[in-house]
């Protein structure tokens, strides 16, 4: 049949008289299909010989294309290539020969930077789309320089983001760079500049070379350089690595970051420029780090190609004849170039219909013709399919997003130790986050920080004790709830106890988020720790020690006063009162809280130490670091908290002492909340200036405030409610107490009406007495009088001896007011017997002025006063 399709067109030459039907009926798929011309660029040689194993793979993915149906079904897709050797000079000579000689090509595929940018500045002026396959340069994403330009090769800034996030893990903060004088590596050094100053992380050493790099290297091992970026091609990598070899510019204190995309072997290949063995340069590259786009698709899917990655890999191996991939340049951008293929192929059927539409086809496309350009650079830039590469679609700038793989070369041969997705900014890890087989490296500049964190043990103790507290805060406020209508509960004003058991459990409640460091929460949460800690003591503080002030302020105002002691202990102890005077104190604090929290919030400071080496490794050199909350003027702050606390601890050790020996049953248990307010303010005076000299030293200054806060809270607990709950026990009060309730059916309530009903009846009572006491006083008044006239009436009539006065009768006089007083006794002789003590005026006189209260008989005085 071929040779058919051969003679035919000679015997039409010849005979024209041949039917046209002849022609036609003919079957040859070569007349058949129109073709469709590639121009590519493979570097077969030089800095990245790629082309060995991307041109057949791209040739691979033409013949699927030319046989499948489905996809430019009236075309055929030619490549028609040349070896650049990845060198500019040599590309500009192809791209000529290229352009000038027929056919014409309706795409351009280049493989390395320096070339694609040669390639993809000159095609704007011929209206060709470029598709490269191998071209990271950052500089390649400027739309404005490369319009038509598509790669399916990530750009090589999507590098840095893992480099810089790999700085940070290990906490380091100066780095080292050296590179080869190309557009592509230092368009990415400048990219990395900026990532790495945004991180906080400096270039301390900037090195570079243009041909040989013996001058650079031994300037980095003069600047004592530990953590080094490289960024050079493969060719230059090895003699990199020989004067890294001679300099001993390699092992435990160093790191190297190299591009991921050199062969598996390539320190072992022979070069004539350099003049190191194998052993040699192995042992100089061992432990590097490399940073790979992720170029083959790890899942087992098909994708446009009906092809798995695997299935790509095992017919790639049979086109290349069995050679070693490790050997084979461009083995691992492969799938890219085989992407790049299909990813052309669909585009160009994508076109087919619109351009139809507008009356083009694509055999009409010229180096003239924007139309058709224009509709192939919007099929390309829509382009979204799987490939062997994984998914593949174009940002706006014409380069691709991928994952980027993290490998470190161990025992001569790269091992997979993680994956950056840098879209989403998550680092993976292979089962641990630690390099394999090497330490962190030390530098005397470049120094790991680690920060303090707080003894675990101590941490879950120390909660242990504070939860059991909690448990029997808990145990006392539901007692002292539960028998609040017990008169000994009563008595010691039960509300005020509840104020206190819950203030005391928000003070234990504190101890947790002591605790709580960079360990357990992520650094923007912390400064919510911080205000929680701060709300927690001071509202704790207040509730269970103001309630307590309270207690000893009353009693102090009501019992101690002397001039006004009488009427005082009469008062009655309104609720309201006391609870009043708890809110003031809470509103002080919850005030000044909230004053700090909104003019100067808390916030985390980071406290350096002293450098330390640890022992066995003098290069490594640890930077510790401690989390304190602070705010920006902390000092004062707590001096004002302190000076009000304090004052109000002092004033309540002078309270307590003054109300001592003060016995009430208003408040019955106002000398256990002292002696609770001595221990409580001796522990905080003590607790206050030790926190603060062991700030530094996280593990003694937790355990010292914490259990602090334990103890207080432990013996106000034990001090005011155990005695409260033995005595209800041991005597059973609150029974008695119940039962008397059910009997009476009165309440607290008609105790107090009592109370007030009785005081009511004892006024009414003194007022009666009083006025008995002036009836008293007043008859006995009338008493002296007579008895004086009776004395003088009888000095003038004793004449006769041995005669009897004769009785003294006073006609005038009222009988009534001679009766006696209400309960004195009836005399039974004389009623107007002449005293002794009656003898004169003066005595009289002084005889009056001391008749008072105790003169009135015992009997009396008990009927008025009951």
């Amino acid at each position: 049949m071929t040779w058919l399709c051969q003679i035919l067109p000679r015997i039409f030459l010849l005979n024209y008289s041949l039917s046209i039907t002849v022609l036609l009926s003919c079957s040859c798929p070569a007349l058949a299909k129109k073709k469709l011309y590639i121009g590519a660029l493979f570097p077969m040689s030089g800095g990245w010989p790629g082309g060995q194993a991307c041109l057949p793979a791209a040739q691979m993915a033409l013949d699927l294309v030319n046989r499948r149906t489905d996809i430019l079904p009236d075309y055929k897709l030619e490549l028609i290539h040349y070896d650049s050797m990845c060198d500019p000079g040599e590309a500009t000579k192809l791209l000529y020969e290229l352009l000038y000689t027929e056919p014409i090509k309706i795409v351009l595929m280049p493989g390395c930077s320096s070339v694609s940018t040669l390639v993809a500045e000159a095609s704007r002026m011929w209206n060709l789309i470029v598709l490269s396959y191998g071209s990271s340069s950052p500089a390649l994403s400027n739309r404005q320089r490369f319009p038509t330009f598509f790669r399916t090769h990530p750009s090589a800034t999507l590098h840095n983001p893992t480099r810089v996030q790999l700085f940070q893990k290990w906490k380091w903060t100066k780095i080292a760079t050296i590179q080869q004088t190309t557009e592509v590596f230092t368009s990415t050094l400048d990219d990395l500049e900026e990532r790495v100053k945004e991180a906080g992380i400096e270039i301390s050493v900037r090195q570079s070379f243009l041909t040989d790099p013996a001058v650079a290297v031994k300037n980095l091992k003069r600047q004592d350089a530990r953590i080094i970026v490289g960024l050079f091609y493969e060719t230059e990598a090895r003699q990199v690595f020989c004067e890294v070899y001679k300099e001993k510019l390699y092992g435990k204190k160093y790191v190297w970051f190299l591009i991921g995309w050199y062969a598996d072997n390539w320190f072992k290949i022979k070069d004539p420029s350099i003049n190191c063995t194998v052993e040699q340069m192995t042992k100089a590259v061992e432990g590097h780090v490399t940073t790979e786009i992720v170029m083959l698709n790890p899942e087992t899917m098909r994708g446009a190609s009906n092809l798995t990655s695997q299935e790509f890999l095992v017919q790639l191996m049979s086109k290349l004849g069995g050679k070693n991939p490790e050997e084979t340049g461009g083995f691992q951008e492969a799938p890219l170039a085989y992407d790049a293929v299909w990813a052309l192929a669909l585009a160009l059927n994508k076109t087919v219909g619109p351009l139809q539409d507008k009356g083009y086809r694509l055999e009409d496309f010229n180096y003239n013709n924007r139309d058709i350009t224009a509709e192939i650079y919007r099929a390309m830039n829509t382009s979204s399919f799987e490939g062997v590469s994984g998914h593949v679609v174009f940002d706006a700038q014409g380069s691709r997003m991928a994952w980027t793989l993290i490998e470190q070369l161990q025992g001569g041969s790269y091992k997979k130790i993680g994956y950056y997705d840098s879209t989403k900014g998550n680092l993976s890890w292979y089962g641990n986050d630690k390099w394999i087989g090497l330490g962190p490296p030390a530098d005397q500049t470049v120094v790991i920080e680690e920060f303090r964190y707080l003894s675990q043990k101590l941490f879950v103790s120390v909660s242990v004790f504070s939860g059991l507290g909690i448990l029997l805060g808990i145990v006392c406020l539901t007692f002292n709830i539960y028998n609040s209508n017990v008169r000994y509960i009563q008595n010691s004003q039960p509300y005020l106890n509840n104020m206190t058991a819950v203030g005391c459990l928000m003070a234990l409640a504190a101890v947790f988020p002591l605790g709580i460091d960079g360990l357990h929460v992520h650094r923007r949460q912390f400064p919510v720790i911080c205000q929680f800690r701060l709300w927690l003591l001071g509202l704790g503080f207040s509730l269970a020690y103001g309630s307590m002030f309270t207690k000893i302020w009353w009693v102090h105002t009501v019992f101690t006063k002397k001039d006004e002691k009488k009427d005082k202990r009469k008062q009655h102890l309104e609720p309201w009162k006391l609870c009043a005077t708890v809110g003031v104190l809470l509103g002080i604090d919850i005030l000044s809280l909230m004053i700090w929290q909104i003019v100067d919030p808390l916030h985390i400071t980071v406290e350096k130490f002293t450098k330390e080496a640890p022992k066995g490794d003098v290069d490594v050199l640890i930077q510790p670091l401690l989390e304190h909350c602070s705010s920006e003027k902390m000092s004062t702050w707590l001096g004002v908290v302190y000076a009000y606390k304090g004052l109000l601890l002092l004033l309540g050790i002078f309270l307590a002492y003054e109300t001592k020996s003060i016995s009430t049953e208003k408040i019955n248990d106002h000398r256990a909340v002292g002696m609770a307010i001595y221990n409580v303010a001796v522990l905080c005076m003590i607790t206050a200036p030790v926190t603060m000299i062991l700030s530094s030293q996280q593990d003694a200054s937790f355990a010292f405030a914490s259990m602090a806060i334990v103890f207080s809270v432990y013996i106000t607990l034990i001090v005011l409610f155990v005695p409260k709950i033995r005595r209800l026990i041991m005597r059973g009060e609150w029974q008695s107490d119940a039962q008397e309730t059910m009997k009476t059916g009165s309440s607290t309530n008609d105790d107090e009406e009592k109370s007030r009903q009785l005081e009511r009846e004892n006024n009414e009572l003194q007022k009666i007495i009083q006025e008995k006491e002036e009836r008293v006083s007043e008859l006995r008044n009338q008493l002296c009088e007579r008895q004086a006239v009776w004395s003088r009436r009888r000095a003038s009539t004793v004449i006769i001896q041995n005669h009897s006065a004769p009785p003294l009768t006073i006609a005038q006089t009222d009988p009534r007011s001679l009766a006696h007083p209400p309960g004195y006794p009836t005399p039974t002789s004389d009623p107007y017997p002449v005293p002794s003590s009656f003898t004169n005026s003066s005595s009289l006189y002084h005889s009056d002025t001391k008749i008072s209260r105790n003169n009135c008989h015992t009997s009396r005085m008990q009927l008025l006063y009951k």
